[in-house]
């Protein structure tokens, strides 16, 4: 029970880090709105947990 509620407070406290970064931070990067920066936004968390499957599944394949 401890292990998963540690889980959940680590969870709970990276998204309120990463919320606050993207209302704060983030708008002092001037970035374009183009199609390009809305592919790149959309279509990058599907590549990176890809990326993180294959990865995992390489590492699970070879024990």
């Amino acid at each position: 029970m401890e292990n998963q509620l540690s889980f959940v407070l680590k969870l709970l406290i990276i998204s309120a880090l990463i919320s606050v970064s993207i209302k704060y931070v983030a708008p002092m990067w001037p970035i374009p709105a183009t199609a390009t920066n809305a592919l790149i936004l959309v279509l990058s968390p599907t590549i990176i947990l890809a990326i993180a499957l294959f990865w995992r599944f390489q590492t699970q394949k070879q024990n």
